[in-house]
C-alpha cells in the first residue's frame, strides 16, 4: 500500500521545482561574462555612436569659432542649390528600394518557404544570400562592369534597351533605379533569409486549419502569412530606411568611375562630405546629417507604429 505524502512535503517539493537553479550563490544564465560583453557593446557604442552623434549637434549649433549659431547653419544648407536636388535624389531611390524590399523580398521569402523538398530550400536561401557576402565598395565595383555594355555578361539586355556605352546607362535620371538594385542585389538576401526564419514560426497547426478550411496557397499567404510578418516586414523597412539614407558608396564611387558624370554631390551624405572636406565647413556638415537623423528618425517612427513593431500579442 502506498502512502501519500503529507500536504506540506507536496508544497515544498513545488516550490523547490519552481525556484531557479543556483551556481555558487547565483541564479543560473547570470554570469559575469554577460555582463561584460554588454559593457563592451555598451561602449563601443557610446564611443563610436552617442558622443559623435552628440558632438555633430553641438557642432550643427555653433559657427566655426565655437560661438552659438542659432539655426544659421540649417538655414545655409538649405538654401544650398545642391540640397534639394540631393534631396529628391535620395527620395525617388528610397521609394524604389523600399517597395521592392517589401514586395520582392517577402515574395521570394513565401516561395522559399513553399518549396517542400529540403536541398532545393537550401540551395536558394545559400544563392539568395552569396551577394550580401560582398562589402558596399566591393559591390559597386562589380555593377561598374555590369552597366558597362562593353564589358558586361548582360550587354545584350543593356543594348536591347538602347545603351551602347556606360554613359548612356548611368545618365542621372537612371540613378535612382540603379542603386536601388545595387542595393536590393547585395542586402535583399540576408532579408529574405530572416523572412524565412519568421515564416517557420508560424504555427503549423494554423496553417493546417487553413488548409482544411478550403484556403489555397495564395489566400493562406495573403489572410495568414502575410498579417503575421507585419512586425518582421517594419523592421526591415526601419533598416532598411536608415541605411539607405546613408547613400554615399554607390554615387561616390561611380562619380569618379565615370569622370564626373555622375555628380559628386549627387546624395546628402556626399554634399555632407563636400561641405566637410572641399569647403572646410564641418559645421554645414553637421547641419545636414543633422537634418537626415530627424527625418530617418520621423520614418522609422511611421513604420514602428503602422507595423506595431513593438506590440504584444
Amino acid at each position: 500500500m502506498t502512502i501519500a505524502p503529507p500536504s506540506d512535503q507536496l508544497t515544498a517539493g513545488a516550490s523547490e521545482r519552481r525556484r531557479p537553479a543556483r551556481q555558487n550563490g547565483r541564479t543560473a544564465g547570470r554570469t559575469p561574462i554577460g555582463y561584460v560583453f554588454v559593457a563592451l557593446y555598451a561602449l563601443l557604442t557610446l564611443a563610436f555612436g552617442v558622443v559623435p552623434a552628440l558632438y555633430a549637434v553641438v557642432l550643427a549649433f555653433t559657427n566655426a569659432n565655437g560661438g552659438f549659431a542659432g539655426i544659421t547653419n540649417f538655414t545655409k544648407v538649405v538654401g544650398d542649390f545642391r540640397f534639394w536636388p540631393a534631396v529628391l535624389h535620395v527620395t525617388i531611390y528610397l521609394v524604389i528600394w523600399l517597395i521592392a524590399l517589401v514586395v520582392f523580398v517577402v515574395g521570394l521569402a513565401l516561395l522559399v518557404h513553399a518549396v517542400r523538398v529540403r536541398w532545393v530550400s537550401t540551395a536558394l536561401r545559400f544563392v539568395y544570400y552569396l551577394p550580401g557576402a560582398l562589402a558596399g565598395a566591393s559591390s559597386v565595383l562589380l555593377w561598374l562592369f555590369v552597366l558597362d555594355p562593353t564589358a558586361s555578361p548582360v550587354s545584350g539586355l543593356l543594348k536591347a534597351f538602347g545603351f551602347n556605352s556606360f554613359v548612356a546607362v548611368i545618365q542621372p535620371g537612371h540613378l535612382p533605379a540603379i542603386f536601388a538594385i545595387i542595393a536590393f542585389w547585395t542586402g535583399a538576401g540576408g532579408w529574405i533569409v530572416i523572412m524565412y526564419g519568421a515564416l517557420n514560426n508560424i504555427s503549423t497547426e494554423v496553417i493546417e486549419a487553413a488548409r482544411v478550411d478550403g484556403a489555397n496557397a495564395v489566400q493562406t499567404a495573403i489572410h495568414i502569412q502575410l498579417p503575421m510578418l507585419r512586425k518582421w516586414i517594419a523592421y526591415m523597412g526601419v533598416m532598411s530606411l536608415a541605411a539607405g539614407t546613408q547613400l554615399f558608396v554607390e554615387p561616390q564611387l561611380l562619380s569618379q568611375a565615370s569622370n564626373a558624370v555622375v555628380p559628386n554631390d549627387y546624395s546628402l551624405n556626399q554634399l555632407a562630405y563636400q561641405y566637410a572636406f572641399q569647403q572646410n565647413d564641418f559645421n554645414g556638415a553637421a547641419a545636414i546629417s543633422l537634418l537626415l537623423l530627424v527625418v530617418a528618425l520621423l520614418l522609422s517612427w511611421v513604420f514602428v507604429t503602422r507595423g506595431g513593431l513593438f506590440e504584444k500579442e
